[in-house]
């Protein structure tokens, strides 16, 4: 049975419809810092880097949207105004002194207009501000060590924990910060290159050996943040995620204390302990 035009029609803006509503609905019911189902834009934003790197996105998403219109109009101009059936003596111009001078100056300056805000955006991610707090993280094969030489310099590891969720995510130690302080994270690795990336904080940067390399964010909400190794290093690089805790604080003033405790026996990493444990 064919079905006409009118139908046909009909079903694809019906799926159109289901897919729209599958697609935000997804992103409205997922937790703030991390993946949500059917996402198809960044992850909500948890510091100012991250409003600023959003920001940029959309901009640059609709100054791209409107060039490639603009091109395709002109396009379809050309297609119909001058095929050989419309235009049959096609003319002789070779030269036009203002449409060279708006195709060279335009871009000029819409190049300058996208490279403003780009420089004010990395000045602003290097540039990192008097620290209230510094953590330094070093990768490892396949795990994550956190130490507070700020608080205590006490360390631990972070190692994927199979029963937590979201999947893949969730960790035995999260690395747990204050709100609304600014916080350096040094980082480095311990074996090969690995990568320590959040995207609700908009940082990603190398952990190098041999090397210590920085960044910071200031996280303004509470909650929990993922993140994961961002740097191919390996047979388990898929299974060493990052977890952040932003708590007030008094909370993290109770975390330090407890923790002091908590790590303080056990100063190399959980994987050597259990390794002399099981000698």
């Amino acid at each position: 049975m064919m079905m006409s035009r009118g139908q046909i029609g009909r079903r694809l803006l019906g799926l159109a419809v289901v897919g729209a509503t599958l697609a935000f609905g997804g992103a409205a019911v997922a937790e703030m810092g991390q993946p949500a189902p059917w996402e198809f834009k960044l992850q909500e934003a948890a510091t100012p880097v991250m409003e600023n790197i959003t920001s940029f996105h959309n901009f640059l998403f609709w100054l791209i949207t409107i060039i490639t219109l603009f091109v395709l109009v002109l396009l379809i101009m050309v297609v119909v105004k001058f095929n050989a059936k419309a235009n049959p003596v096609p003319s002789k111009t070779t030269h036009n002194t203002l449409i060279e001078v708006a195709w060279t100056l335009i871009p000029v300056l819409i190049l300058v207009g996208i490279a403003v805000p780009s420089f004010r955006l990395l000045f602003q991610e290097l540039d990192i501000p008097k620290a209230d707090l510094t953590i330094k993280a070093t990768g490892k094969q396949w795990y994550w060590s956190y130490a507070y030489p700020d608080n205590g310099k006490f360390e631990f590891d972070s190692l994927l924990a199979q029963d937590k969720k979201p999947r893949l995510l969730g960790v035995d130690n999260e690395m747990v910060v204050p709100v609304n302080k600014v916080v350096r994270i040094q980082t480095t690795g311990a074996d090969v290159i690995h990568s320590f990336a959040i995207p609700a904080f908009g940082i990603k940067i190398d952990s190098v050996p041999g090397r210590l390399n920085e960044t910071w964010f200031k996280a303004t909400k509470l909650g929990m943040f993922y993140g994961q190794c961002s740097e191919l290093c390996g047979k388990d690089h898929a299974f060493m995620p990052i977890a952040v805790r932003v708590v007030n604080d008094q909370e993290f003033a109770t975390w330090v204390e407890g923790a002091k405790k908590k790590f303080a026996t056990a100063p190399a990493n959980s994987l050597a302990s259990a390794g002399t444990a099981a000698q």
